[in-house]
């Protein structure tokens, strides 16, 4: 609550927070166009592969010809993590990849940086979170992304003294959607094909929010982050609205959806039968918490705050989540604070790779929202196990043997590149997990 008194000294100093954003799409667009409201907060470096169309997306929102003069464009995100000019980086470009590669750059050059890329985080947040901590530099969620509003909830939840039952997002949900591919993916969005490109939308990101995929990505984030637990088959998704949180996110064990207390999970806006949900929540994000007294239960329904038959549990939310335009909420947390808005604690939760159909050996695996895969979480430990694959992997990989629809592909069923930095740091990452509980096992 403090963040404009903290940027008022910085420019009265004349210190302003020097911002270099990676990745010009829609997240970085909404960033930019808040940028010019902001005193105190410039963006000095814009990496994207076509400058070009990084510097038509600067006048689509509203810069003037003269800031958009000042700020210097690359097509390297490395160059704006080195460059002396910028304090915090912002990583938005979505390949995972490519995510990875700018965060250890920054790290190198000791730069801060705000991680839009939340594939990244779920394909190797441990990893980052600790390269970071080695640097004496910050690693930050994104805020305006759902994970990190749901990681601020439950900070909330957990820092008022209750006991944190389930955190997580609403999206619109049907099982089918899990092997939706982008060819069909427009008619759940009420769109045709011609109005969505004529839009610019593209449909294999569209459909990686409609199969599940951006599900599990981000409550694998938010359970790391959280030090959450995570369903032990997959999110279920039960349609649930805004009033029925507290009821549906508790344990079966009480009549809830949950296996346990502490969990992450998605609510569906539709009902099985595709009937809305009243007053779901598509678009926001919400914590169900537990008094821990009797106490505090009385305080609920003294104070109006629908529970669940027991009194014991209740839910706050959000409706709505703003996304880039509330990312600097996250720089200036990180620049003028030193503090993440979420950051990869413990490695909980995974997003692995699920065919989508059969597979057979000698296809090539299209990643997120693609025709060949979606990602299901699973808890850490189960995916070490199985040695599956993340779905922050499940690019461009041959297929080496036949995969039965339904089933987790693992590594060994692809060609894995073992020379790609990716591909070293996560087998590292499951190195350091497998040593770990071995020693735990030992002990």
């Amino acid at each position: 609550m403090n963040l404009q008194s903290l940027l008022a000294a910085r420019v009265a100093a004349n210190k302003p927070v020097r911002v270099g954003l990676i990745g010009a799409g829609k997240f970085g667009s909404m960033f930019l166009a808040q940028v010019p409201s902001i005193r105190g907060l410039e963006v000095t470096v814009i990496a994207d592969l076509d400058p070009e169309r990084a510097k038509a997306a600067c006048r689509t929102v509203g810069w003037e010809a003269g800031r958009i003069a000042r700020t210097h464009f690359v097509s390297d995100g490395r160059d704006a993590c080195g460059d002396e000019r910028v304090d915090v980086v912002i990583e938005a470009t979505g390949s995972p990849t490519a995510g990875i590669a700018h965060a250890l750059a920054a790290f190198e050059a000791r730069k801060h940086i705000v991680m839009v890329n939340v594939e990244a985080d779920a394909l190797a947040g441990a990893h980052l979170a600790a390269k970071a901590r080695e640097a004496s530099v910050v690693y930050s969620m994104a805020y305006g992304d759902q994970p990190a509003l749901i990681a601020e909830m439950v900070d909330w939840a957990r820092s008022s003294g209750f006991a944190v039952a389930a955190a997580g997002k609403g999206t619109k949900y049907l099982p089918a959607y899990h092997t939706v591919t982008p060819d069909g993916v427009w008619e759940h969005y009420g769109l045709t094909a011609a109005e969505a490109k004529a839009a610019g939308m593209n449909s294999q990101m569209f459909n990686s929010f409609l199969d599940g995929t951006k599900s599990a990505i981000e409550m694998a984030a938010v359970a790391n982050a959280c030090v959450l637990d995570v369903p032990g088959d997959g999110l279920h998704f039960p349609p649930c609205g805004a009033d029925d949180l507290a009821r549906v996110l508790r344990p079966k064990a009480l009549g809830g959806a949950l296996e346990c207390d502490g969990m992450v999970e998605v609510v569906s806006s539709l009902e099985r039968n595709g009937a809305p949900v009243p007053r779901d929540l598509r678009w926001g994000v919400y914590v169900v918490l537990k008094a821990q007294n009797d106490y505090a239960a009385a305080c609920f329904k003294q104070y109006g705050l629908p529970t669940d038959s027991s009194g014991r549990y209740a839910a706050m939310y959000k409706p709505f989540h703003l996304i880039g335009l509330e990312l600097s909420i996250s720089v200036l947390n990180v620049a003028l604070r030193g503090e993440p808005t979420g950051s990869c604690q413990a490695w909980r939760g995974d997003a692995v790779a699920v065919a989508k159909r059969a597979l057979k050996a000698g296809e090539t695996l299209d990643g997120e929202g693609g025709y060949t895969v979606y990602a299901k979480l699973i808890p850490a430990a189960k995916s070490i196990a199985k040695n599956a694959l993340p779905i922050g992997l499940a690019h461009h990989v041959k297929v080496l043997r036949d995969v039965a629809a339904g089933e987790i592909v693992t590594a060994a069923d692809v060609a894995l590149d073992g020379a790609l930095q990716a591909v070293r740091i996560r087998r590292e990452m499951e190195s350091e997990a497998r040593k770990a509980a071995a020693v735990m096992a030992a002990e």
